[in-house]
Order: structure tokens, then C-alpha cells, then sequence
């Protein structure tokens, strides 16, 4: 890793091309972030369409791999059925609605939110209020097309079921453990419909496949736990997109954000004593 790249690699870029839209299979794989991916058309199109600014984030890296693995499935029309977990204040349950899908909208139990301070950190919603988005979807259509309920990640209501798709933003190392995320996983595949499909973003290990933080906060995901959840799933009839860890060799790949974390760039960084990134886990369900 390495220090800052000249602002000139990243301040103000990627510059969007003229020919962005979204990708036919950009997304056949389950990846960590990269940059590569930020200078695509198919990224500065779901960036656009997502109201944000293109800027090296991994944040928006994770909302906009979700939303073109949903699209790129079929997804995205009208009608279909999605339910987000731990939701906070994304902008893409506005933006699926206002492409016709019926979504159901997570989070934790307000209480529990206050106790690991999510809601001091704008970090939780507790109803729709947080899910407006005027500019992505009109007021009345998220409402008519948005439920709101809390969930826990680790004990899935057994009423939610028969859902096109599901998906989560960097939620599930926060459940308590390794086991705890990855057990989340596989449950979450239990609300789908046979052939519905899963996309959850999580923190990726780049420093080790043996050590790595558990039983904390957030926990660090290694490239094993990955392969071994593959194979599990795998094994119950489930297809999972074939992982793809690379982690990239741009400038501003290797750059490693330190605490404070600046807003950009912010691909790798350091937490604990360990490098991490994003990566997207694609699941479909089997029947």
C-alpha cells in the first residue's frame, strides 16, 4: 500500500463517459471493490441514476454493485419484490421503488440501534422518513410502494418470504462474529422465492486468509470464510456468483486509508491492524 496518489489520479475523476448505461454482465462474479470499476460506463450510469457524485468510495461502489446485479438479473421492473436489511438511510429502496418494485425496508429495533450508536450517527432508520428521497422517487409513490418494519439480522422473521430479490450494504459484520454474518448469509436466502436472488456487500480481509478480526463490532471477512460459505451454499442447491478477490492494482487501489477516513479516496483502508476493503456476495437461490 501506498500514500496518497497526486490529486490529479483522483480528485474530480473519474470523468463519467459519454457512453454510460448499465452493463448486460458486468456482474456475473461475486467482487471486491476496485478501481477499475469506478471508470466504467455501467458504474457512472448507476451513479447518476442513484443521485450521487462519482467520486472513489466504496460506499458507492457497494450501492451501485447491488443495484447492476439486480438489473443485469432482471430484477428491476415493475412488480418484483425485494426486502433490504439494515437499510439506514440508502438511497436504493427509493430508487427500486421508483422502478416499480415492491419493497420491504429493515432495520434493527430502535433500542438496540441507540445501544451500538447507529442512530447518533444517521446511521439507522425507524420508518420511511429516512428513506425519502424526492429527487430518486416522489414522496407518494415511496409510500404507496415501501413498507417499513424492523428485523433483526440474526432471527429473520419467518413471515418475510417469497421475495424476488434481497440485498444489504455493508451491514452484516456488524452481527457479532464471522459465523454470526455468515449464518445471516444463508438465511436471507430462506425470503427468497427458488431462483430469487441475494446480494450482500461485506469487509474483505486484504491482509491475511488466517488472522483477521472476530467477535467484535465489525469483523473482517477472509478470503476461506468466503470459499467456505461458496461451498455451503453450493452444497444446498444455491448458485453463487464465482468469487473474484483480486484487489485491483490502480493508484488508487493502493492507496491505504488511515483513521480519519477522508471522503475520497476511500477504496482500502486500515481497521485494526488489518487492510480491508468491500466485496459483493451474489447468491441465487436454488429451488
Amino acid at each position: 500500500m501506498t500514500a496518497l496518489p497526486p490529486e490529479e489520479i483522483w480528485r474530480g475523476r473519474p470523468v463519467p463517459p459519454p457512453d454510460a448505461w448499465p452493463a448486460a454482465r458486468a456482474l456475473d462474479r461475486s467482487p471486491v471493490c476496485r478501481q477499475s470499476d469506478f471508470e466504467t460506463g455501467w458504474f457512472a450510469w448507476w451513479t447518476a441514476s442513484l443521485g450521487e457524485r462519482l467520486r472513489y468510495h466504496r460506499k458507492l461502489w457497494e450501492f451501485a454493485v447491488i443495484a447492476q446485479a439486480l438489473h443485469e438479473r432482471g430484477l428491476l421492473r415493475m412488480g418484483a419484490r425485494g426486502l433490504g436489511f439494515g437499510v439506514g438511510h440508502e438511497p436504493l429502496p427509493a430508487y427500486f421503488a421508483a422502478r416499480g418494485c415492491r419493497i420491504t425496508a429493515t432495520d434493527l429495533h430502535a433500542e438496540a440501534a441507540a445501544g451500538v450508536g447507529w442512530i447518533e450517527t444517521a446511521q439507522h432508520a425507524a420508518g420511511l422518513d429516512p428513506l425519502q428521497r424526492p429527487d430518486l422517487c416522489p414522496p407518494d409513490v415511496l409510500i404507496d410502494r415501501v413498507a417499513f418494519r424492523p428485523a433483526d439480522m440474526t432471527a429473520i422473521p419467518p413471515d418475510l418470504g417469497g421475495f424476488d430479490f434481497c440485498w444489504s450494504a455493508c451491514a452484516l459484520e456488524h452481527l457479532g462474529s464471522l459465523a454470526a454474518g455468515l449464518d445471516f448469509i444463508e438465511a436471507s436466502l430462506a425470503t427468497l422465492r427458488p431462483g430469487g436472488v441475494a446480494v450482500h456487500t461485506t469487509e474483505f480481509n486484504l491482509s491475511s486468509d488466517e488472522h483477521t478480526v472476530d467477535h467484535q463490532g465489525t469483523v473482517l471477512f477472509r478470503a476461506r470464510d468466503l470459499r467456505e460459505l461458496a461451498d455451503r451454499l453450493t452444497a444446498a442447491g444455491h448458485h453463487v456468483a464465482p468469487l473474484d478477490l483480486t484487489p485491483g492494482g490502480g493508484p488508487v487501489d493502493r492507496y491505504l486509508d488511515l483513521p480519519p477516513y477522508r471522503a475520497e479516496p476511500h477504496l482500502k483502508l486500515a481497521l485494526e491492524r488489518f487492510y480491508t476493503t468491500s466485496v459483493a456476495i451474489v447468491v441465487t437461490r436454488g429451488s
